[in-house]
């Protein structure tokens, strides 16, 4: 009996030792595919992570919608069925946090620059902060980049969009932005959106070139054009709960993690937005066109009220700080 109640002693020893040993698993999830800026970015974190923490940490990376589609994500999140996503930053507007919807309004940044003096400011963390009562922190800005139009029909002068069907991710931004240009909006999860164009369930769509590359879109398009019109960007975020309740040292080994993570992200964007381009046009299948000065003028005329309109919404306090900031 006494070896007996040693081995049950020791048993339960070793299996609470074990379990003190076992990893903290991180599940991030995210909707677009591994050789995406963001893809890319999400393995660097993650082997960043396991190395600084000496193994301490696992991050398992769910690329292309495997666990979640958009408008899942984030629930799933708050819910805590995972710890980390990367949503862009258009998604935070359905979730009640209005003010990030600023980052879709149409030609606010005129530059990466003007870019990054708003992100990586005030402005961006006072954004960040305002997730916390939703039960998310926020922990970077990543980028994709600019973006293009895309359809089956030339779009260059403002005239081409009557009538198209264009999808957008779910935003009032982007609602009024294909409106402002005499198209119809269609909201569809990013994960449906090659078939839906496929189909003709859509006729054209708005992306950073290597989003439109890496989900083949430009198989199931004939024109492009190179309107950098929007910027699309996303924020890398975690469960606050499960955050705050890390080690402090292992925290501090996930924020380092990130931060380098987040700079060999940027390095990448734009890198990876030129070569797929490029790639789209020596497929041979669809057509790329750049906007003439002229033409340019004309969209920003046309696009420029949709920052007034969405004063009341986004906060004109806060459109007039972004102006600001971007022409620095």
């Amino acid at each position: 009996m006494k070896l007996n109640a040693m081995l049950l002693v020791l048993g339960a020893a070793l299996s609470i030792n074990a379990y003190a040993q076992a990893p903290i698993v991180i599940k991030f999830s995210h909707v677009v595919a591994t050789d995406t800026p963001k893809g890319q970015a999400a393995e660097r974190f993650k082997q960043l992570a396991e190395k600084a923490t000496n193994g301490r940490v696992k991050v398992e990376v769910y690329p292309n919608s495997q666990l979640y589609k958009d408008k899942e994500e984030l629930e799933a999140l708050q819910l805590g069925a995972v710890q980390m996503l990367a949503p862009s930053l258009a998604k935070f507007g359905p979730l009640g946090v209005k003010e990030f919807e600023a980052f879709d309004l149409p030609y606010i940044f005129p530059s990466k620059t003007a870019l990054y003096n708003v992100t990586e400011g005030e402005i961006g963390k006072g954004l960040l902060k305002k997730l916390e009562p939703k039960g998310i922190t926020g922990l970077a800005f990543w980028d994709n980049g600019f973006k293009v139009m895309s359809a089956n029909k030339p779009l260059h002068s403002v005239a081409d969009f009557k009538g198209q069907k264009m999808r957008i991710q779910s935003s009032k931004v982007l609602d009024a932005q294909m409106r402002a240009l005499g198209a119809n909006p269609q909201v569809l999860a990013f994960s449906e959106v090659y078939q839906a164009l496929q189909t003709g369930v859509v006729d054209g769509t708005e992306n950073p070139p290597s989003n439109m590359y890496t989900q083949k879109m430009h198989e199931v398009q004939k024109h492009v054009t190179v309107s950098n019109h929007g910027y699309l960007g996303y924020a890398v975020i975690v469960n606050k709960k499960f955050w705050d309740g890390l080690p402090a040292d292992i925290r501090a080994a996930l924020d380092k993690a990130m931060k380098d993570a987040t700079t060999f992200e940027k390095a990448i964007a734009q890198r990876d937005n030129d070569m797929a381009l490029d790639a789209i046009k020596k497929a041979g299948k669809t057509e790329i066109y750049t906007l003439s000065v002229k033409e340019q003028a004309e969209w920003r005329k046309a696009l420029l009220p949709v920052q007034k309109d969405m004063e009341g919404r986004i906060g004109k306090d806060l459109i007039s700080a972004i102006n600001k900031e971007a022409a620095k």
